[in-house]
């Protein structure tokens, strides 16, 4: 059995791979004392791509200025993407590895590889075998390969010097008879040493890792708290207790321990990993983590954005992570525009009040009522927001189907009638509204646009703010009012997006006056609720 913890490289996906030469030296103690056999200190890598810190690259150099303790070993990754291609593999290795391993405090190269890519890069290892290097090929995405597929997998890496063959489970999908059933369709062709690397997307990573260990695989991977990417891996802290039991053998955890307080636990608690309902759900699905990672880092990603976002790649297809299919998944509205409602037929040459949700509507809920009391506007709520008198609202507007379908029984209780894409919305959505007044105005989303027309519009975003602005501009709304518009603070991605959308909306030779009469952060024009009773 080999405990091989690579915190220092899975886990640089959450802080671009900066630990300083100080956390790396207390993290080398750690692991002797927790008998952890070989630490994966960082990757190889030639792409550089905005700041990274010293272990995207685990130079030499960079590892001479380490205290590596003797007896362990140190292994470094590389992707088999930066060694394919038309360069000769030869020359790329040699530059990644200008050292033998004779040379060199570098024991272990382990090549991650998909399996499109794997008989490209097998040919590395007898490369690195010459150079002294005990060699490991991690296969990645191999859960949903068929048993013909993963055998043939495992006939080519028997033709090369591969030390060890490990599969890893990149979308945290798999379950203890998964993990027999992949290692079964290894075996028919593969006889040397195999590693398992797994994820926690469904709280299932430890025991994988111990099913496999149970049925012959000696190489096992872990990270300090489960730090990797999306959800993370088993824990170093849980699996050297079980190694330990299985090798009789005594282990001094007050390192680790006291590393995981000082320095782990609160960038966990920065940086978020861990599983949750949304790293369940792509693990169920076999989307890829990156998916869920990015959308939990981006403040702009709602609860409703997220679950929809995990819907549309379960249909779609999510195993390889696209920034530009995450941002495709964030416009709910596809195909030619369409509805049977006229906005026009409500609001022409009427003043508009439109509630935002934020808090400032609450906050100054008398002097709107009054406001709405002496002025008679239009009242358009959006979503579910109540903080009025119900009767003080004529109508409300909303446009997310995620955040429609879990607002249903809301809805349903409030008396207005509801401005919504109905014709292009889901049979299931649509379904949950039978016998509410719908009011269907369409829309469709195109970068960069806004287009007014009768029955529908063209729109930069499906935010529903988006969407109350084309409503009101194609029904020749005199002008717009708008309260709990707060904001965010000037560093959030959430107002930088709203600035965008209001300034091409101002820019617009159709667009209306809007004014927000409650306190905003947002760039636009702004007068006091309280100065306007006159």
């Amino acid at each position: 059995m080999k405990v091989l913890d690579c915190t220092l490289r899975d886990g640089g996906y959450y802080n671009s791979w900066n630990f300083t030469t100080t956390l790396a030296n207390a993290y080398l103690k750690a692991m002797v004392a927790a008998r952890v056999d070989i630490v994966e200190l960082g990757l190889r890598s030639f792409i550089n791509k905005g700041f990274k810190g010293p272990n995207a690259y685990t130079t030499d150099d960079y590892l001479e200025s380490l205290e590596i303790p003797a007896g362990l070993d140190v292994a470094v990754m590389v992707n088999a993407s930066e060694l394919v291609g038309e360069a000769v593999l030869e020359e790329k290795l040699g530059r990644l590895f200008p050292k033998a391993a004779s040379d060199s405090k570098v024991d272990v190269v382990r090549i991650a590889c998909h399996v499109h890519e794997f008989k490209e890069a097998l040919p590395a290892s007898q490369w690195l075998k010459d150079k002294g290097f005990t060699v490991g090929f991690n296969l990645m995405q191999v859960a949903d390969r068929s048993p013909d597929e993963i055998s043939e997998l495992a006939k080519e890496a028997s033709q090369y010097p591969v030390d060890v063959l490990y599969f890893a489970d990149s979308m945290g999908s798999m379950t203890p008879t998964d993990t027999l059933n992949i290692l079964g369709h290894f075996r028919t062709h593969w006889k040397g040493p195999m590693g398992i690397h797994t994820h926690d997307n469904k709280g299932l990573a430890l025991q994988n890792t111990m099913t496999a260990l149970e049925q012959g695989v000696e190489w096992l991977d872990a990270t300090v708290t489960g730090m990797g990417r999306g959800p993370g891996n088993a824990r170093t802290e849980e699996l050297v207790i079980e190694a330990a039991d299985i090798r009789n053998t005594e282990l001094n955890l007050v390192p680790l321990m006291t590393l995981i307080r000082e320095f782990f636990q609160p960038l966990k608690a920065k940086c978020g990993w861990g599983s949750n309902p949304y790293y369940y759900l792509s693990g169920k699905y076999g989307i890829h983590p990156t998916y869920i990672q990015e959308m939990l880092g981006d403040s702009r990603y709602s609860e409703e954005d997220v679950l929809a976002t995990i819907d549309h790649l379960k249909q779609e297809g999510g195993k390889k992570f696209s920034f530009n299919t995450l941002d495709a998944t964030r416009n709910f509205y596809v195909g030619k525009p369409r509805g049977n409602w006229k906005p026009s037929d409500r609001f022409a040459d009427r003043e508009v009040l439109l509630l935002g949700t934020g808090p400032g509507v609450a906050d100054h809920q008398q002097a709107l009522e009054a406001y709405i009391a002496k002025h008679k506007p239009v009242v358009v709520a959006m979503n579910t927001q109540s903080a009025l008198d119900q009767s003080l609202i004529d109508v409300r507007i909303a446009c997310h189907p995620v955040r429609l379908l879990a607002d249903r029984d809301h809805y349903s209780e409030l008396p207005q009638p509801l401005i919504t894409p109905a014709s292009m919305l889901r049979d299931d959505v649509k379904a949950a509204f039978e016998g509410k007044e719908l009011l269907d105005y369409g829309l469709s989303v195109e970068e960069d646009t806004f287009r007014f027309d009768d029955y529908a519009c063209v729109l930069p975003s499906s935010l529903v703010v988006c969407y109350a602005l084309a409503v009101l501009t194609a029904g020749s709304a005199r002008r717009i009012l708008m309260a709990g518009f707060d904001g965010y603070s000037a560093d959030d991605p959430r107002n930088a997006e709203m600035n965008t959308i209001l300034s091409l909306y101002q820019d617009h030779d159709q667009s209306r006056e809007i004014l927000s009469i409650t306190d905003t952060r947002y760039e636009m024009p702004a007068k006091s609720v309280y100065g306007m009773m006159g």
